[in-house]
């Protein structure tokens, strides 16, 4: 599918679309969908979507730590794994039509996963990723750049970390703060807004590759393309 998608050329911060994955590991290239949110938000309104997924492998135990789910819950409760992928990337695109914002924490992650399990998604609309536009905006400053840690910097609230609609709706309230002091990223084109955070991304990414290879650490993983990695 390669539907084209009209969207208002400019970003609305009162209209997003949260997105989420919880998943059985770290790395997008192997990682199997657990659990998947998607978050409308209209100013004060928000309508959740969420789905639980058969991953159709053991979920390791290191995965049920961090979002609580297990194999035999995924497995008796789960729906199949393809159509829970293709029911999220249906809502995402809906979205766009509808003229929403995308937003996704570390987007090229949840994004990149999509892509591998169905190659014919793609970026039609604008995406507000917080983890990318935090970093390039405040790059100097101390301590994670998780999710929680940056609630906790811009005081915004986090209900349940690491279940996928929390998740997905405190991204969400950190673009929008983001989004207000940044004029320029919602006065702009949706396009510019996402090739700027794809700039960014690249820039601080050869910063950390530059940096682990003078630690005389492996830097072959570190991803610098955004929001969808390349395989």
């Amino acid at each position: 599918m390669n539907t084209r998608i009209q969207t208002p050329a400019t970003i609305d911060r009162n209209r997003l679309l949260a997105f989420d994955l919880e998943t059985t590991g770290p790395d997008p290239r192997t990682a199997h969908v657990v659990t998947s949110a998607l978050v409308a938000i209209d100013g004060p309104g928000k309508v959740e979507l969420r789905w639980m997924a058969d991953p159709g492998i053991e979920i390791p135990e290191g995965a049920t730590a961090v979002h609580g789910v297990t194999t035999a819950q995924a497995r008796e409760h789960g729906r199949p794994h393809a159509e829970v992928v293709a029911e999220t990337i249906a809502g995402i695109r809906r979205g766009w039509q509808e003229g929403r914002t995308l937003v996704v924490f570390n987007a090229a992650y949840d994004l990149t996963i999509l892509r591998r399990w169905d190659p014919s998604f793609e970026v039609l609309g604008p995406v507000v990723d917080p983890y990318v536009v935090d970093r390039a905006t405040d790059p100097y400053r101390r301590g994670k750049r998780t999710l929680e840690a940056l609630c906790l910097h811009h005081r915004v609230q986090l209900d349940g970390a690491h279940e996928a609609a929390a998740d997905a709706l405190a991204a969400a309230r950190l673009a929008w703060k983001l989004l207000g002091s940044l004029p320029d990223l919602t006065g702009g084109d949706w396009r510019a807004v996402n090739t700027r955070q794809a700039l960014w991304h690249e820039e601080r990414q050869r910063d950390f590759a530059a940096y682990l290879e003078k630690s005389g650490k492996d830097a072959s993983d570190v991803n610098t393309e955004w929001p969808i990695a390349v395989a």
